[in-house]
């Protein structure tokens, strides 16, 4: 049976410039389509992102739900368009006060946005909230930067009972930070949801900064990805504490390792 593989990027290029992350949040759907596994791919809706030359349409079926985010609602907009010269489709989750008018990670004076937080629940859930809708259920997760960090803890908490991630597993590729500041003091607050409870939170640093946003997802992973060559060694010694699966860093030549990684980390039913 065709192994079903989500894949929740913070950049893909060509939408944004090119960067580490942003050419692996292609190459990688890319070469594991190309392998046979079935896939869906999302992203934030930057506002840097020309919806024109990009040819992103709303998908209306699947907006207008509201989500409830540290008591205001906050509309979900669904945007997808295709990368040319693939057979891959984006999905973008969009929202009027948290995308549409705004850079990615800073501003336009170069200064991190100071609700990075609830952005990156208001993604988590609006990418989980629209696979349901899809009826599409993922036998596995990769998530690749900060933005979809808190998708982990949300999968093993808050939506763990439902149909679509009952049995997913989850994989976390690890990048070098990037994040100068933490999210704030509230993030603990605005992440509860259902059984996301704030006491799992507990054990974290009361401000969350980037590498307690990693080890967040790596407690709640089944699965490490080295994706990038600058990762900060004691997140992956974190990781190698708690006994998870580590793919190491693979340089250019990923394709087949990931594959291997894949069936390591959900291998066939007998």
């Amino acid at each position: 049976m065709t192994k079903k593989i989500l894949f929740i990027n913070q950049e893909i290029s060509p939408y944004v410039p090119d960067t580490e992350m942003s050419v692996m949040g292609r190459q990688i759907p890319q070469k594991t389509q190309e392998s046979g596994y079935e896939i869906r791919t999302f992203m934030p809706k930057w506002g840097t992102i020309n919806e024109r030359r990009g040819q992103l349409h709303e998908v209306i079926r699947l907006s207008g739900m509201n989500l409830i985010i540290d008591d205001t609602d906050h509309p979900l907009i669904i945007k997808v368009a295709s990368i040319p010269n693939t057979r891959i489709q984006v999905y973008f989750i969009d929202n009027d006060d948290y995308f549409m008018k705004r850079q990615m990670t800073v501003d336009e004076n170069g200064e991190e946005y100071s609700d990075n937080g609830e952005r990156a629940i208001f993604f988590a859930r609006g990418v989980l909230e629209t696979v349901k809708k899809l009826r599409w259920t993922p036998d596995i997760i990769l998530c690749q930067g900060w933005m979809a960090a808190v998708i982990p803890l949300y999968i093993k908490t808050a939506y763990h009972e439902e149909p679509s991630f009952a049995n997913t597993k989850v994989i976390t590729s690890l990048f070098k930070n990037q994040l100068k500041h933490d999210l704030g003091e509230n993030f603990k607050r605005c992440v509860e949801f259902r059984e996301a409870k704030a006491e799992l939170l507990e054990q974290y640093n009361e401000k969350f900064d980037f590498n307690e946003l990693e080890k967040m997802a790596i407690d709640y992973s089944d699965g490490i990805v080295e994706a990038g060559a600058d990762v900060d060694q004691a997140l992956l010694e974190y990781a190698a504490s708690k006994s998870i699966p580590i793919l190491r860093y693979q340089g250019e030549d990923f394709g087949e390792s990931y594959n291997q990684f894949y069936e390591q980390i959900c291998p066939d039913q007998e």
